[in-house]
């Protein structure tokens, strides 16, 4: 096995990780957590094939900034959401938060 291979099986095992802990979980934190693990399994991915075959490889880095910052944003905007649905239902959990009108 190549480490090209091994590198592409751990993001896809990150990958599946975060599908099953968003598909599982109840509450809207959990659900982040799951989005950053996959988004970090795309970023592993491109970083490897960017260092481990004949792409350039400052493309890859800059792909996998671009998606560090992806997470990030994503990250910030989800939790500011996260806290105003907590404040207004009392909670953040995603069984209790039906509908979303006033």
């Amino acid at each position: 096995m190549s480490a090209l291979t091994a590198y592409h099986l751990v993001a896809l095992v990150l990958l599946a990780f975060g599908v099953f802990g968003f598909v599982r979980r109840k509450s809207l934190v959990g659900m982040l957590i799951s989005v950053e693990l996959m988004l970090n399994g795309a970023g592993l991915s491109i970083a490897a094939s960017g260092q481990l075959t004949d792409a350039d490889a400052a493309m890859a880095q800059l792909s996998s900034l671009l998606v560090m910052g992806l997470a990030a944003a994503e990250a910030t905007l989800a939790l500011a959401i996260i806290l105003v649905v907590a404040k207004r239902f009392g909670s953040s959990g995603t069984e209790d938060v039906t509908e979303l009108k006033g």
